[in-house]
């Protein structure tokens, strides 16, 4: 007979690195919807997802190509586009009569103002209840997009390079007026019914 131990087999979402079972199961512990909030290189992606034994259900779900419907012309995972899209998030799952939820980041490190917890200031914005502290979120000059402007025009006193926002200047987009686009494109969201 064999000395050795039995060996643990692992479950295979927690072997390929995509699970966290043991926060997970804190934020189930919860019972209250979780406010999941992924980005990728092309776009975000909110949900608000609920926990059945059959798995997992979406309740609501938004990804910022959603925000072209309304207007918005600029990148679809900077930080205004990410506001917005939480915005949207959580205008939606008020009308589907879901009112509070828990934030689920996944394995993102939780860093004061990242994309996550502008997502999630654009939730609690629409009305939603999510526990949270108000010191997470970035100054609202940066949701709006502010520091974008300011780079712009930092780049055009400072050198003539045709590459920066040459995707803007292709479709005729003025990215100077980018906080001006998000308060259009945020009144529209608000006044949607």
């Amino acid at each position: 007979m064999s000395n050795k131990k039995p060996r643990t087999v692992y479950y295979q979402r927690k072997k390929s690195g995509k699970t966290n079972y043991r926060k997970r199961l804190s934020l189930l512990l919860a019972k209250k919807p979780r406010l999941v909030i992924r980005s990728t290189n092309q776009k975000i992606i909110a949900q608000i997802i609920n926990f059945t034994p059959q798995g997992d259900r979406v309740l609501v779900g938004v990804d910022s190509n959603k925000l072209k419907k309304y207007g918005w012309g600029f990148s679809l995972k900077n930080l205004p586009a990410t506001y917005l899209t939480g915005y949207l998030l959580g205008k939606m799952a008020l009308t589907k009569k879901v009112n509070e939820a828990i934030l689920d980041i996944g394995f993102r490190l939780p860093i004061k103002g990242n994309k996550s917890y502008v997502c999630l200031k654009g939730v609690v914005d629409a009305g939603l209840k999510v526990a949270h502290s108000k010191d997470i979120f970035p100054s609202e000059d940066r949701i709006m997009g502010k520091h974008i402007e300011e780079y712009v025009k930092k780049m055009q006193n400072n050198s003539p390079n045709k590459k920066v926002f040459s995707k803007y200047l292709k479709t005729n987009i003025n990215p100077l007026k980018i906080s001006e686009q998000f308060q259009k494109v945020k009144k529209t969201i608000q006044e949607e019914k």
